[in-house]
């Protein structure tokens, strides 16, 4: 019998009645031409929870012509660094005042612990303080070193509209890491959540408009990839697309872009190794392994979803991360101490079931979980923490991306072996390595195909540090200054003084 740490269902009030979500176009707030809408029940509880307008091509090209006008013939792109920071900054006071509000409805929309949402929705309002930060340090260069009659400048230009497409299973956090960063750039923006959760960028935009943001300045369109993601990923009047999402879509977002040759940034997958060698602090290890794959239940692009460990340590260090995954509580993410909730959705729950089950077919072996868990009062959105052992580096478990809390293990003998799986996966989004020795460390770093490396720790986060993947996941960089970067347009300015130029024609 397998025993697992449960959390049922709470005292927590429901929603009497969902919220009713429209789109933003213009600084306007408006229903579906056509009054199609969209119901998204909790996955957790089962409840109604939003109805949100569903928008079209019609709401796509409203939108659209609204941030084209807002930046061509607006003032925020020619706005002063300080007057884009005191706009961004009062955004994040607003983020505070109503965290509570903002992170139980993102809950109750996604299924992930009101905890973590909190935490999540805490972030989100340090990375608006940053890019606020960043607004007032754009700058070019200037040379002076072209010989007494000229003079070089290098401008910095906002690019122009952003179409921004953000995924269901961090919606606040995502929208954060690109929206303050465009608009402190000068950009105006169109933003489509997913349709799963619209919730809480919908709410930002209700605290976009309380801080005075010009109308047409941001908008946001509810609906689906089809066809509102289309639009945004092919018109003409988009200059770029920030994508978050999975990388088959991230590849088809590339490639309808190509058609106008519109800059693309793409923050995809993961399959995610850490490696732990024989010299490691197993306990650190366990427990920050155990974080990294059942954090927001797996659904999470950093997710640390494989290991590679070494032969003469994996047998003592899966069994602390059994023992340890026992007791991380499961359950009711309205009950302040569940640390993973819900499944996203059914059909989701059957992808990852499905994984697990494809892997013990072909040879690996269940060392705990690889089923649907019953949480007491709840619906039937939840899966059990997971950990598959003897898997092979060619099983889909050991290369593709669950997306939910399962983990595989994987052994090595020799750092190049432990290399060579690190890097086998066609994902390069983020890496860990366990060693006491700081060379150890430092050489799986520089070998090792990812975007972000941590060393005997996992997933910590700082809004300075840029975050993105290789390889199949992504290109592009969000946060840092280098977040500011991906939306500013570089201009060449070539001026001649004091002199007239040479005749050319004698």
């Amino acid at each position: 019998m397998q025993d697992f740490t449960v959390i049922p269902a709470s005292n927590a009030a429901l929603p009497d009645a969902p919220v009713a979500l429209q789109h933003w176009i213009g600084g306007v707030w408006v229903d579906s031409a056509d009054g199609a809408t969209t119901e998204r029940r909790s996955p957790a509880h089962g409840v109604p929870v939003s109805v949100a307008a569903k928008g079209g091509r019609l709401e796509a090209h409203a939108a659209l012509a609204a941030a084209r006008r807002a930046f061509d013939a607006g003032a925020w792109p020619r706005s002063s660094g300080k007057d884009r920071a005191t706009l961004l900054l009062r955004v994040a006071d607003l983020i505070d005042r109503d965290r509570a509000t903002i992170a139980r409805h993102e809950a109750l929309e996604s299924g992930k612990p009101i905890t973590q949402a909190m935490a999540e929705i805490e972030g989100a309002a340090d990375l608006w303080r940053y890019a606020a930060s960043l607004a007032r340090m754009i700058h070019g260069d200037s040379h002076n070193s072209l010989g007494p009659d000229m003079l070089g400048l290098v401008l910095k230009d906002p690019i122009g509209v952003v179409s921004m497409i953000t995924p269901w299973n961090f919606p606040f956090l995502i929208i954060s890491q690109k929206l303050p960063f465009a608009l402190a750039a000068g950009c105006t923006a169109v933003v489509k959540p997913s349709e799963l959760t619209p919730g809480t960028t919908v709410m930002l935009g209700h605290l976009l408009e309380e801080a005075r943001v010009p109308a047409g300045v941001c908008n946001i369109v509810l609906g689906h990839g089809d066809p509102v993601g289309e639009v945004l990923a092919t018109d003409s009047r988009v200059d770029m697309v920030s994508f978050t999402g999975s990388t088959a879509v991230g590849k088809r977002i590339a490639a309808a872009a190509s058609a106008t040759l519109k800059r693309v940034s793409l923050e995809l997958g993961g399959k995610n190794p850490q490696v732990i060698f024989p010299d490691a602090d197993l306990d650190q290890a366990a427990d920050a392994i155990a974080f990294g794959v059942y954090f927001n239940a797996g659904e999470c692009c950093n997710s640390g979803s494989r290991i590679i460990v070494h032969q003469d340590v994996a047998a003592a260090l899966t069994d602390k991360i059994v023992a340890l995954s026992r007791r991380v509580p499961f359950g009711d993410p309205l009950d302040p101490r569940t640390q993973v909730g819900a499944i996203i959705s059914p059909e989701h729950l059957a992808k990852i079931d499905g994984y697990v089950r494809g892997a013990v077919a072909a040879g690996a072996t269940l060392a705990l979980g690889g089923a649907a868990l019953d949480v007491g009062g709840l619906g039937a959105q939840f899966y059990q923490p997971t950990i598959v052992t003897d898997v092979r580096p060619d099983m889909p478990i050991a290369l593709e991306e669950v997306f939910g809390p399962v983990l595989s293990v994987l052994t090595f003998q020799t750092f190049d072996e432990a290399i060579a799986l690190a890097n086998s996966a066609a994902y390069g989004l983020s890496a860990g390595v366990w060693s006491k020795d700081v060379s150890t460390c430092l050489d799986f770093a520089r070998r090792v195909q990812a975007g972000t490396v941590w060393t005997n720790t996992w997933m910590d986060g700082f809004a300075e540090l840029p975050f993105g993947g290789v390889k199949q996941s992504g290109q592009g960089r969000e946060l840092g200054r280098y977040g500011i970067e991906e939306f500013l347009e570089v201009k060449t300015v070539q001026m001649r003084i004091g002199t007239t130029r040479g005749a050319w024609v004698a």
